[in-house]
């Protein structure tokens, strides 16, 4: 794990290969979770089409 921050002055694309799986870690109490992250390279949807059709399938739900 590393503390590197980036911003969009000094980001650059990765490839699949060149970059590294994310992952967040959390301390709470005396426990530490380490979540990994993953995305989909085969995935025709944006993170923004997907927020909204999350959000519209709730709406959905709640009526």
């Amino acid at each position: 794990m590393s503390n590197k921050t980036s911003t969009a002055a000094n980001a650059s694309p990765l490839t699949v290969k060149e970059a590294e799986q994310p992952d967040i870690v959390k301390k709470i109490g005396n426990t530490t979770y380490r979540v990994k992250i993953h995305f989909s390279t085969t995935s025709k949807e944006t993170m923004s089409d997907k927020i909204k059709r999350l959000i519209m399938n709730d709406c959905g739900k709640i009526s």
